[in-house]
């Protein structure tokens, strides 16, 4: 049976899609803990003296 270039195609995107998933997914956590850091409060401003 002959393949179709169409095929080929398809199962080159596949290959690109799970690689590239793959490769996006790796990087997770590799800094440690993921997290979301306490927001800090806003900066009071000082008078300024005269």
């Amino acid at each position: 049976m002959k393949t179709c270039w169409a095929q080929y195609l398809l199962w080159g995107v596949i290959a690109a899609l799970g690689l590239l998933s793959i490769l996006a997914t790796a990087g997770c956590g590799q800094k440690g803990d993921l997290y979301l850091p306490d927001r800090e409060p806003p900066a009071q401003s000082q008078p300024a003296d005269r």
